[in-house]
């Protein structure tokens, strides 16, 4: 039985992905679940994170999303037995890979498959469920009436996060990198009841002529949003840029622009830097600043219970985003 690693020999050196030949596994213990994978998600490898909390390997697992059927439970298991449709994330300590024919798990890292999702949707948008979920209920709090601003709306994590938005009754305002960006945001429809738009309002940024902060202020009335979601931003202008990133990406200052008083601002900017005038801005609106690791609920049992619901929640409620923005394997 084959497994998919990847190797990195030196930091900054691109990736190699090797496929191991695997011993028979181990024995199942007390709490392990042994799971046949029918989908696995290929998500991005963050080996910067790994070496940090010094979980980096020489061969570091692929695939860690993933769904398929039980075949077997250990003695202590009392969530799954035999047959059960699961679906789970490895932890980032795990020494299994996802692109495998079985694997084993503790059951604490998995939930049961709502019969409604397919196995490929299931695996493809449990991290981005995860991450939508954790940024909008439990960084933010949305609610109905709130107004949400979702950056890139349609990347598969802004995708989804739109979904969960509205389903919480919030308005939604998102921005679109190109025209099939756009149609594709404007046609965004519940699954049932009234056919309303999800998205409120699409901003093209596409051709740089737009300013995000003054359309959200306008649709706002002036109040400015409740919630940013942020798909990263730029901290400097395009000259003092350190690294490249995308001139479609809004400026920091843009964001604090837009929020309104009390405003939550989600941020996947690891790097951000506030200074003093930013940080007087956020304290004159009485703004928050949050940061969105997903990681955070594999790093801590505490709140294993939250994150479990989580895990449900992400592939129960919400639906997979067009194709091509699902990276998955079927087996």
């Amino acid at each position: 039985m084959k497994a998919l690693y990847g190797q990195q020999n030196s930091p900054g050196e691109e990736m190699t992905f090797v496929f191991q030949e695997r011993e028979n596994l181990p024995a199942t213990r007390e709490h392990d679940v042994k799971v046949q994978v029918r989908a696995c998600a290929l998500s991005w490898l963050d080996t910067e994170l790994l070496s940090e909390i010094k979980l980096k390997k020489e061969l570091v697992p692929v695939g860690r999303e993933i769904s398929g059927v039980v075949l077997e439970v250990g003695s202590k298991v009392t969530f799954f037995q035999p047959d059960d449709e699961v679906v789970g994330i490895l932890p980032l300590d795990s020494e299994e890979s996802g692109v495998c024919e079985v694997v084993l798990v503790h059951e604490h890292y998995l939930v049961h498959k709502p019969q409604k999702v397919c196995w490929l949707e299931a695996a493809g948008t449990l991290r981005d469920g995860l991450r939508a979920y954790t940024a909008l209920h439990y960084l933010a709090q949305v609610c109905p009436g709130r107004s949400v601003l979702v950056l890139d709306g349609a990347s598969p994590f802004g995708t989804i996060a739109i979904q969960l938005a509205q389903h919480r009754g919030a308005k939604v305002i998102s921005t679109a990198h190109s025209l099939e960006d756009k149609q594709y945001l404007e046609r965004l429809r519940p699954a049932g009841g009234v056919r309303q738009p999800l998205v409120a309002r699409v901003i093209d940024v596409s051709q740089g002529k737009i300013d995000v902060a003054e359309s959200c202020l306008e649709e706002t009335g002036g109040l400015g949003v409740d919630i940013a979601l942020d798909a990263g931003v730029r901290l400097f202008s395009a000259e003092d840029e350190p690294a490249p990133k995308s001139q479609l990406l809004p400026h920091k200052h843009d964001i604090i622009t837009l929020l309104g008083v009390g405003g939550h601002w989600i941020t996947t900017e690891k790097n951000l830097q506030l200074d003093p005038p930013d940080s007087h801005s956020l304290f004159l609106k009485g703004a928050t600043v949050s940061f969105l690791n997903e990681e955070i609920w594999n790093l801590s049992n505490v709140q294993q219970g939250k994150y479990l619901n989580i895990l449900w929640c992400s592939c129960g409620i919400l639906t997979a985003p067009r194709s091509e923005n699902t990276a998955g394997k079927s087996h």
